[in-house]
């Protein structure tokens, strides 16, 4: 029952891609922005796991809307309109890189790192800026065990474990089967818990802190609760 509820919301999902798709060939500005708000984030995840730059992946997704936008009228709604435009994505990421590869050299392009923030941590609303630091840390350990993972990998890694793709969405949007898809993550997993392995002893030291705001709240509740009032 519940696989012909998803089946049911996947086929409206692709009608309203379809309509917002004949919108924008119509040239509405807000059917444009929709779709660029509603997949900016992948699109450039996507990117950034392939060229590992943040400005340049920045400019793969901008290119890779224009050359979408153009050819609009192309889609039919036989996939949805992010794996469509994910597939334009990956195809400008990857004629990128084979460029730059020819030019620079595997080595000079296998060394270039960015800090783009490609996991969307959660975000620390206390004040406690202890707290933050070693949240910030940590992610950025993450983000450096990601760009580590070969390219085979990483794509692969970005779409299933950072987008939330599932395992079949990955496959149709790569063109590999889903067997690959779970083989590819496994190892990717087993990658970064290695990496990770490797450096985060010296963050774990900062995890969980007491300090800040929160260790001077307590010790003042305990003084007064001693009776010694400021």
């Amino acid at each position: 029952m519940s696989h012909i509820r998803t089946d049911r919301a996947d086929a409206l999902d692709t009608l309203a891609d379809v309509e917002l798709a004949r919108r924008a060939v119509a040239r509405d500005r807000h059917a444009f922005r929709a779709i660029m708000k509603a997949h900016n984030q992948r699109l450039y995840r996507l990117a950034r796991s392939i060229v590992r730059n943040d400005s340049e992946a920045e400019d793969v997704v901008q290119e890779a809307y224009v050359l979408g936008f153009a050819h609009l009228n192309r889609f039919r709604g036989d996939s949805s309109l992010a794996t469509w435009l994910s597939r334009i994505v990956i195809n400008e990421a990857l004629a990128r890189l084979r460029k730059k590869r020819r030019s620079l050299g595997v080595a000079n392009v296998a060394n270039q790192s960015g800090g783009a923030t490609i996991v969307q941590f959660p975000v620390d609303n206390t004040g406690d800026p202890e707290r933050t630091m070693a949240q910030r840390q940590i992610l950025q350990l993450v983000e450096q065990a990601t760009d580590a993972l070969p390219d085979i990998y990483r794509t692969v890694f970005v779409a299933r474990v950072i987008e939330g793709l599932s395992v079949e969405e990955t496959a149709a949007l790569l063109g590999i089967r889903a067997q690959t898809v779970k083989t590819r993550l496994h190892r990717a997993r087993r990658l970064v818990r290695e990496r990770l392995d490797q450096q985060i002893g010296p963050v774990l030291l900062s995890a969980f802190p007491f300090a800040g705001r929160r260790c001077e709240r307590l010790t003042s509740a305990v003084m007064s609760r001693l009776g010694f009032l400021d």
